[in-house]
């Protein structure tokens, strides 16, 4: 079954890439010492010193392998040589063609390639690509989202495309706990891929607030109000908050056009945070933090408290076990 492992790692739990500077090199460890592959996220511009920095910060932390999400569809060539230089052990990208020569490159490095795709012809591509694992994420996915289906759709359809080619399937999108975890194994999935869950942890770079707000809000909305400008046509599924529901339905330009309202330290520079800009609020976010993007997937209404990332491993493995023992192995 899926908690067996994947691509070599012991339990198949993966922690989302989460940005800017959340998934760092505390939670990516975390994960990785309690068996399951965790990401960092690469700059969304070109940075290679810095993620060269994140690397080996998190290898003085665990001598477990761990991943680098890139989102291709921002400058990445400095930062990926940076990534297959190091040898990290797995490379994921999103937003962006998964092309053979991309794969071919970081096999010769020695990386594995784990695309993260929105639809079935998506997934067609990364299988002919010759890629070493697909994660499939659904609507319900918190964040920028690139597809429409949800998952309990999208999933064995992939699952079908894969057939027999040694290419595990990964399930995103609304799971936070053993019984998603379960659900996704019904349909084929050999293993998880979880953020707003790990966003909520303590090793997490996310502002205070905002892990505040996970655990006590329950509403998402799939929507395109923040970063219009920086990342078009890239809508993502965020927290319904005050902010989100006052602004929501009135008229607005894109970010550009708004008052700062905070600033926050962003892969090493600091950045003013206008009203309406993408990025959410890591642990160095000042000013009107309330105001700002908090993404979120479906699934956080069942989040009640912020606890180690290594109990959210453990917690998944455990409750699945035991909920297929109990509800689904034939006793007669």
């Amino acid at each position: 079954m899926g908690w067996k492992g994947i691509l070599g790692f012991e339990y198949g739990i993966v922690q989302a890439p989460l940005g800017p500077d959340i998934s760092g090199p505390e939670l990516v460890a975390a994960v990785a010492n309690a068996g399951g592959l965790g990401f960092l996220r690469a700059p969304d511009w070109e940075s290679p010193d810095y993620l060269r920095g994140l690397i080996r910060k998190t290898r003085n932390l665990t001598d477990k392998p761990f991943g680098v999400g890139v989102v291709l569809a921002f400058p990445h060539e400095e930062n990926l040589r940076v990534i297959l230089d190091e040898k990290v052990a797995v490379l994921q990208v999103y937003w962006g063609k998964c092309s053979k020569e991309l794969v071919l490159e970081a096999h010769l490095a020695g990386v594995k390639v784990v695309p993260q795709v929105g639809s079935a012809e998506e997934a067609r591509e990364a299988i002919n690509a010759g890629v070493d694992a697909i994660i499939v994420q659904g609507r319900e996915a918190g964040g920028h989202v690139i597809g429409q289906e949800g998952l309990i759709s999208l999933l064995p359809r992939v699952v079908d495309l894969v057939g027999d080619h040694d290419i595990p399937v990964i399930a995103a999108g609304g799971i936070v706990d053993a019984r998603g975890y379960v659900a996704a194994l019904a349909l084929g999935a050999h293993g998880v891929c979880l953020g707003t869950r790990f966003m909520a942890t303590e090793e997490s770079y996310a502002h205070p607030l905002y892990k505040r707000k996970l655990v006590e809000l329950d509403k998402t909305e799939y929507t395109d109000v923040f970063g219009r400008a920086r990342w078009p046509n890239a809508p993502q599924r965020a927290l319904v908050t005050p902010f989100f529901s006052e602004w929501k339905p009135l008229p607005h330009e894109n970010e550009v056009n708004q008052p700062v309202i905070g600033h926050s330290t962003i892969n090493g520079q600091e950045k003013e945070i206008h009203r309406f800009a993408g990025p959410v609020p890591n642990a160095t976010a000042t000013g009107d933090v309330e105001s700002m993007a908090m993404y979120a997937g479906q699934g956080v209404g069942l989040i009640k408290e912020i606890i180690p990332a290594g109990e959210v491993v453990r917690k998944l493995v455990e409750g699945a076990q035991l909920l297929i023992r109990q509800k689904f192995t034939d006793t007669n």
